[in-house]
């Protein structure tokens, strides 16, 4: 082969490789891989291309300014580009980009500030009040997240001057401490955690919903300003001391220099504090102070000639792997932790790290004893990145096959990578069952958080979820903490539980693969609970939307001694077991509805509600299986789905006619 042929080819593979990851990071919230591995995939084909121009592809991934909308809120097409910027990784590239400002604006100054890892957006404001905010998106054309971004209480609703506009672009972020604190709960849960902070933040201010959204406690930093009439500025710090005196969150510790010698000092200062900081960052950035001679400089395809980012490497040490420990989690997951020597990372002394699951120890290899490689993930989770080095003799290690907590058998299904301990009883899932149990989205117990259920359960009041309707209130008021009002509130709470409808008590079992949509459509379909446990493997699957695992599931749970103790247990202490979303005609049976915009009259849910009470059922998405798009005001990409695919369009009036007896 050629040389050009073996670029060529390497070209293609790296392009593939890169856009899937793009797409994983900015539609679907995902990271694949570290930021360092790829930064240097991405400047891999850079230097491909330029050294083969005739390489260079439409879609190639260097030539892109970021991740695009996914469609799922109103398009917004920003007037003024939210451009990414051209990355540095070493003190000589820092050195290029200032000869290069200076060979046009030799007396330049530039201002330092750190660059937040988080989701960038744009918030408009007209005559002092927040009229739209949006996701920088594919930096043309972002979403609309304007319900969201309220949420978010460092985002002013109003400013103290009525400005005919100002737009201005920021950094939402979700600080340490709030990860940390929503990973631990995730945990307990059973639930897959979030990966690192950035993915926390970009996830949870896409949510349909703003209150899951306000629920995670989000941040933003503000660093630039897009649009501005009614005043007139001249400088990058300038508008920074303007937005803070505003009221805007502004990026912390921007610094204004005459020297890319004095901006280096300010690089590495930055670096230095990093890990002590209450929020991530990727790096610093450089900018050129004045906005004349950023006019002047302009921008490439891409990126503005007028400022860098300077990325920081990961930080990695090497330590001692003394010691596997095995967790058992709410659904019986066996999780392995290695415990290390201490080492010093990223700010603090790391003694414990991730392992995954049994393949992950495979593919890494990994024996008690190994000298191995470690980092924190997204600079705050511990992990093991590789074995440096194997002790004289060393075995591979094996996960165990019995449960560590209660010494009953566990076993690794064939369409998992994790060992599970079988036992439903198992003391060490107790507690993050009845975590899940009590949570908002199943029987929504108010006062049965996190610290009460523990003491309970440490107390020997609590051994499973039907003791909590068998509750000592007069104890429970003698407890730390708590008093006579506490204990009436959760008595009233406990009580208001016993109501809720089926859906959310099949919910808060906590079945394998039985989501909040799936108990829907199971209470939907059984309507009582002993009809679904009187159901048939060929009735599971006959729901739309029920496959194999999700049946058998089912099946395997109800068909344990111990749920039908339970089961027992709750109806005697009256609990509901029945459906409360009655079917009021048929008329809808068998049809298939997608909601798509805003309706005139209804909202969504009780749009929902209705087609339900006639026998029919709503999807996210259109497909060939979809019987009818109901469709609003800024329907988006579901009308143009449903119009490629010759799926009838309904208008609220149009369906309320269907509705009307």
């Amino acid at each position: 082969m050629t040389d050009l042929e073996i670029a060529a080819a390497r070209v293609q593979e790296l392009t593939k490789q890169l856009n899937h990851y793009i797409y994983r990071y900015y539609v679907e919230n995902e990271n694949d891989v570290d930021d360092y591995t790829y930064d240097m995939l991405m400047r891999e084909l850079k230097g491909l291309e330029e050294r083969y121009p005739q390489l260079l592809a439409p879609d190639s991934p260097a030539h892109r300014v970021g991740g695009s909308a996914d469609n799922s809120f109103a398009p917004v097409t920003h007037t003024v580009r939210m451009e990414s910027l051209q990355d540095a990784f070493s003190e000589a590239e820092i050195r290029d980009f200032d000869a290069r400002v200076r060979a046009v604006c030799p007396q330049a100054q530039y201002v330092v500030e750190p660059k937040i890892d988080g989701l960038s957006v744009s918030l408009e404001y007209r005559d002092g009040v927040l009229v739209r905010g949006s996701t920088r998106g594919d930096g043309d054309v972002g979403e609309d997240i304007t319900a969201n971004l309220r949420t978010v209480a460092s985002v002013p609703l109003r400013l103290p001057r009525a400005l005919p506009f100002l737009e201005v672009r920021g950094e939402v972020y979700m600080p340490r401490k709030t990860f940390e604190a929503i990973v631990k709960e995730q945990e307990l849960r059973g639930e897959k955690p979030f990966k690192n902070p950035r993915n926390a933040a970009a996830g949870s201010l896409r949510q349909k919903d703003p209150k899951i959204t306000a629920k995670r406690r989000l941040d933003i930093f503000v660093f630039n300003v897009q649009q501005l009439t009614g005043e007139t500025l001249t400088g990058h710090k300038a508008s920074l001391d303007f937005l803070r005196a505003l009221g805007f969150s502004v990026i912390p510790s921007y610094k204004r220099v005459d020297t890319i010698d004095e901006a280096l000092e300010e690089i590495r200062r930055i670096g230095d504090e990093r890990a002590s900081l209450p929020f991530d960052i990727d790096g610093a950035v450089i900018k050129t102070d004045d906005f004349a001679q950023r006019e002047r400089l302009g921008s490439t395809a891409k990126f503005p000639k007028w400022a860098v980012a300077f990325k920081y490497p990961p930080e990695e040490r090497e330590t001692k792997l003394l010691d596997i420990e095995v967790a058992v989690g709410r659904t019986g997951v066996l999780t392995p932790t290695a415990v290390l020597a201490p080492v010093f990372l990223a700010g603090t002394t790391v003694s414990r790290a991730t392992l995954h699951n049994e393949d992950f120890i495979r593919e890494k290899g990994i024996s008690i004893g190994d000298t191995v490689l470690v980092r924190k993930a997204g600079d705050i989770i511990p992990e093991v990145l590789s074995v440096v080095r194997h002790e004289p003799g060393a075995a591979p290690y094996a996960m165990p096959r019995i449960c560590p907590a209660c010494g009953a058998k566990a076993v690794r299904e064939a369409d998992e990578a994790a060992v599970r301990c079988t036992n439903p009883d198992c003391p060490a899932q107790l507690l993050r069952m009845l975590i899940h149990f009590c949570s908002r989205d199943a029987m929504d117990i108010e006062g049965l958080g996190e610290a009460v259920l523990e003491a309970l359960v440490q107390n020997g009041m609590l051994q499973n979820a039907a003791d909590i309707y068998r509750l000592d209130y007069e104890k429970i008021a003698e407890m730390p903490g708590m008093g006579a009002k506490s204990a009436d509130n959760l008595r009233d709470a406990v009580e208001r539980s016993k109501k809720n409808d089926l859906a959310k008590l099949i919910f808060a079992l906590g079945i394998r693969h039985i989501g909040q949509k799936a108990a829907a459509l199971l209470a939907s379909h059984f309507g009582t609970m002993d009809a679904l446990c009187a159901a048939s493997r060929e009735e599971l699957l006959s729901i739309d939307g029920f496959g194999e695992i999700m049946a058998d599931a089912v099946l395997q749970f109800l068909s344990l001694p111990q749920t039908e103790e339970l089961l027992c247990d709750l109806r005697a202490a009256g609990v509901n077991m029945a459906s409360q979303k009655q079917v009021v005609d048929t008329r809808f049976a068998g049809l298939t509805f997608v909601l798509t915009g805003t309706l005139p009259t209804m909202t969504r849910k009780e749009a929902s509600d209705l087609i339900e009470r006639l026998g029919g059922k709503t999807a996210s998405s259109v497909s060939k299986k979809t019987s009818y798009v109901l469709a609003g005001e800024d329907a988006g990409s579901k009308l143009r789905k449903a119009a490629e695919l010759g799926v009838p369009v309904l208008s609220e009036a149009e369906f309320q006619k269907m509705t009307q007896v």
